[in-house]
């Protein structure tokens, strides 16, 4: 049985980037590179009329930004991943960029080797954040819920979802979260569904800033 391709689009206004990704995506078999656009408008008149899986988008684009039109994007085609790739890495981008429902956030001096893993990573329901900004990541999420004083309550959570719910805000997937519990893939997607419904959030970029906002995965 032939494997069922990712289907991606790239948003790129820089032609030497798009290039070096172009050629690292077309060693993949798995990977079909549907498309490639200078601007995000382009990109959103082509997602009326074509279904694509994953998305590379550009935060520094003329016109309309990364940022403004990923929110457009997931607002329209919540089921779309979006891949945020950027030469930045301020604490209001990152965090916008998780908040409006970024599924991954690239510095574009990542390896290129490492696209097509971290392509797949979210296609298969992970968070991906660059682990150089992992710390700066913990600190937004920290300095959000001290600012907005928020209550600590436990949206009545069992003791399974919490340890699920950490496990998603780290950045796992259903089937990762399943091997690390040592329960059935369905039932750890059972848990999640259950969470969303709890905490009142429609996917899990928006269970992870709530958790880490409510002080719902503490330290140890």
């Amino acid at each position: 049985m032939a494997t069922k391709k990712i289907k991606v689009c790239m948003v790129e206004d820089h032609a030497l980037t798009r290039t070096n990704f172009r050629y690292e995506l077309a060693k993949y078999d798995d990977i079909d590179l549907v498309a490639e656009f200078d601007n995000a408008e382009s990109c959103m008149t082509y997602l009326r009329t074509h279904k694509v899986d994953t998305i590379l988008m550009d935060l520094g684009l003329p016109y309309l930004n990364g940022l403004d039109a990923t929110n457009i994007i997931k607002k329209n085609y919540p089921d779309t991943k979006i891949i945020i790739t950027t030469s930045h890495e301020t604490e209001i981008e990152i965090l916008t960029a998780l908040s409006i429902g970024a599924n991954g956030y690239l510095l574009k001096d990542t390896g290129l080797n490492k696209i097509h893993a971290i392509i797949e990573s979210v296609n298969n329901g992970a968070i991906w954040i660059d682990p150089r900004l992992a710390q700066l990541t913990i600190r937004v999420f920290k300095y959000q819920k001290e600012k907005k004083d928020v209550n600590k309550e436990n949206f009545n959570l069992t003791v399974r979802e919490k340890e699920v719910l950490k496990l998603l805000a780290a950045g796992l997937s259903n089937t990762q979260i399943a091997k690390e519990l040592v329960i059935s893939s369905h039932t750890a997607k059972v848990h999640v569904s259950n969470i969303f419904s709890k905490l009142a959030v429609a996917d899990r970029v928006q269970a992870a800033v709530k958790a880490y906002q409510c002080d719902l995965c503490p330290e140890k």
